[in-house]
């Protein structure tokens, strides 16, 4: 993995593995589960471009209109393919885990939440909102979710980037419980 990454990337990625783990002990999940999704989930992180596009369709990955014209998205559900054949990794929860860690989805098992949350609140992060979202991340899995999602649409937005509706249908799920 630390040669897949850019040293920045890599120690992200180490404090993903690390606030993953955190939750888990803290909500009940597998701790090695965390730990591996926590450590891969940006293993395609550092592809180009045009690199992502070719391993997308070496894996015949099918890419939706948003995030073909998104490409930072697609390093997820890359990710989550290159988990399982570069590293082993078998365990659908965990593929999962690194599959939705960036628009989410509704009804995410508590692995994949902790993932999604622990990629925005890991050490290294520091944003405008970021203290509160650990706040709730260690309070109420659920709230810390919704919290996130309304700041990352707030942020899609401002920068007048696309929308995944998986975020869109995320924030609705949750708030909708």
């Amino acid at each position: 993995l630390k040669d897949m990454l850019l040293e920045k990337r890599y120690n992200h990625s180490l404090m993903v593995k690390e606030t993953a783990v955190e939750l888990a002990q803290i909500f009940g999940a597998d701790v090695k589960k965390a730990e591996i999704a926590g450590l891969l989930h940006d293993c395609a992180k550092n592809f180009t471009k045009d690199e992502m596009f070719f391993q997308c369709d070496k894996y015949k990955i099918v890419l939706d209109d948003i995030s073909k014209k998104q490409a930072g998205l697609i390093h997820a559900y890359l990710g989550a393919e290159v988990a399982k054949d570069l590293f082993g990794i078998e365990d659908e929860e965990i593929y999962d885990a690194i599959f939705y860690h960036t628009v989410g989805k509704p009804d995410m098992s508590l692995l994949t939440k902790i993932i999604y949350i622990a990629d925005a609140i890991e050490p290294l992060r520091h944003y405008e909102g970021v203290e509160r979202l650990r706040e709730l991340a260690h309070i109420d899995l659920d709230k810390a979710l919704i919290y996130q999602i309304d700041m990352t649409i707030k942020s899609v937005l401002k920068k007048g980037s696309l929308l995944h509706p998986n975020t869109v249908d995320t924030r609705n799920y949750y708030l909708s419980r």
